[in-house]
This record gives structure tokens, sequence and C-alpha cells, in this order.
């Protein structure tokens, strides 16, 4: 009896301390935006040039529905989608223009490992993107944080 209520405490311990890291890993999660409405999380994983428009069309939208001030976007950029973020993307302007006004960019750093690895060279990454660990992992703390995930 004392073994199994051993494991069972071990479990509980083992959840609670998982649970806690991910509360951790959402409290991380930092803006500039503290009384936004909206919080947006927009993914970009599709080297397709339409699809990567079609991204930044979606948060220059949302930020004339709602205003700069009453939403907060990140688009995540991971997979043959980081090409939006690659420093000479036909969309650097608009990238730049989004990001002033308040829009941020999130490169997934094991893509810019991976595709540095089939270039030769790691890929020059737009200097508006911060540069995450995982955009997958970025994407579920911006989730867990109470983020709306769209994926246009």
């Amino acid at each position: 009896m004392y073994k199994l209520l051993g494991k069972r405490a071990l479990v509980l311990l083992a959840m609670l301390s998982f649970g806690l890291a991910s509360v951790g890993h959402a409290a991380e999660i930092k803006t500039d935006k503290p009384f936004a409405t909206k919080k947006i999380v927009l993914q970009i994983s599709d080297p397709n040039p339409f699809k990567q428009t079609l991204v930044l069309n979606v948060a220059s939208n949302l930020l004339k529905a709602y205003g700069s001030e009453n939403i907060d976007i990140e688009i995540v950029a991971f997979g043959p989608g980081l090409r939006l973020l690659f420093a000479e993307n036909v969309n650097k302007g608009r990238i730049a223009t989004l990001s002033s006004e308040g829009v941020r960019f999130a490169a997934c750093k094991n893509t810019i490992r991976g595709m540095g690895k089939k270039l030769g060279h790691p890929p020059a990454i737009n200097p508006t993107a911060v540069k995450v660990s995982a955009g997958v992992s970025r994407i579920m703390d911006l989730v867990d944080a109470g983020y709306i995930l769209i994926k246009p």
C-alpha cells in the first residue's frame, strides 16, 4: 500500500511541476499592450507567397478593425513559412510597417538551423523578428496565455 501511495504521490508531483512549468512559460510572454481586448497569434508555415501576403493582410485588417491599442498580434513563422521573415523577402516593407504598429514577428530557430544546413549558411532573418527556440512551442505558449490561433 505504501509503494502504491508513493507512486501516486510521485505522479501527482510530476503533474504539478509540469503544470507550473507551463504556467511559467505562459507568464514569460511580454507585451506592450496590457489593455488589448483581443490577443491573436497568426501561424505561417507555408512557403506560398500568396499565403505570406494573406497572413500580413489578416494582421493589417485586424489592426484596422480593432485599433492597434486594442489588439495584440504575433506572427509566428516556422518550416517553409520562415521564408516570410527572410531579410530580403519582398514583403519586408510591409513587415516593417506592421512592426511599427505593434505586430510582433517570431522566427523558429529550429527552422533557421535546418535551412542553414541546406543552404550552407544561416539565412539572414528580418531584423524585426525575434528568434524563438521552436515555432510550434511558441504558438502553444501563446495559446496557453489566452491568444487565439489563426492560420490563414
